[in-house]
């Protein structure tokens, strides 16, 4: 029986890969796309470079649970599809989703951006746990039991972004702001948009600019005194983050938007989106929050 479930495992695996040809395109990428996420990885056999992402994406895609399919195309038989996609460089991946491509990417990146890449796309990934782990612990407050686990992750992959980031917030949220520049620094150039990358930064802002605003007591005097000082409305917001606050920050900021949404050009609004990016898009503060904006700029 373990045998037979083996092997039923491994079909299951290879069927999540594939290789296409130039008549099999819209079967393979463009129907499939249609119900999950394709990566198309453009390769030629003499391409040494796709010889090493080639298997990374392979062991990525199935650790996914079916999330992604990945379907292989040697442009020396097959060239007319990545000429139509304007693949001038490989290996090249590009990712189909409801029929379109989406994202992509060239060249043999780390696995852990390829990683992310995918992630970005489907949601973690199977093999995730200590990952997962740092997260929660992290969510949780316990922002030295995340960074020890970050820290041991960074260890073992020094290009893992990911990683990276996660461990300057947890820096930042442990106080050690320094700590949390020095780490953002050795980021790459390019690496901008990695959302790790991204969220880290967000977060020691905000952290840099509550140091700066004053008592949180004080900023509510002022504003229960004048409901109009959208400056201490502002200062409040930063505040209450910083004391891990979500909600109420998120509220006070939305009440600047809601009298004035122009204010300071856009003030309010741009800090808001800065605390989405520091909490992540799945947090509930940022999920509530980004409803209730939604509601006030398109009413």
């Amino acid at each position: 029986m373990a045998q037979v479930a083996d092997k039923l495992e491994d079909q299951g695996a290879a069927a999540l890969v594939k290789a296409a040809t130039t008549a099999s395109f819209a079967a393979d990428v463009l129907a499939e796309s249609a119900r999950q996420p394709v990566l198309v990885d453009f390769w030629a056999p003499w391409c040494e470079p796709c010889k090493q992402l080639t298997p990374i994406l392979e062991k990525l895609v199935k650790s996914s649970s079916g999330k992604v399919k990945l379907v292989t195309m040697n442009i020396d038989e097959h060239p007319q599809i990545a000429a139509r996609l304007g693949v001038r460089s490989i290996p090249a991946v590009v990712a189909f989703q409801k029929s379109q491509p989406i994202d992509g990417f060239v060249g043999a990146l780390p696995e852990s951006q390829i990683r992310g890449f995918i992630e970005r796309l489907v949601g973690p990934l199977a093999d995730r746990n200590l990952r997962e782990e740092a997260e929660a612990a992290l969510g949780r407050g316990e922002a030295a039991a995340a960074a020890e686990i970050f820290a041991a992750l960074l260890k073992d992959d020094p290009s893992d972004l990911a990683a990276l980031g996660g461990l300057a917030k947890s820096s930042v949220a442990m106080g050690e702001l320094t700590a949390a520049e020095a780490l953002l620094k050795q980021a790459p150039v390019g690496t901008e948009r990695d959302p790790a990358l991204a969220a880290a930064r967000a977060a020691l802002e905000n952290a840099l600019q509550a140091a700066s605003v004053g008592d949180v007591a004080e900023l509510a005097r002022r504003v229960a005194a004048e409901q109009t000082d959208h400056q201490a409305r502002y200062d409040l917001a930063i505040a209450l983050n910083a004391r891990g606050r979500r909600d109420e920050a998120a509220d006070a900021l939305l009440e600047i938007i809601k009298r004035d949404r122009e204010w300071n050009e856009a003030s309010a609004r741009k800090q808001l989106l800065q605390f989405f990016e520091a909490w992540g898009n799945m947090d509930p503060a940022t999920v509530a929050a980004r409803r209730r904006l939604s509601a006030l700029l398109f009413a």
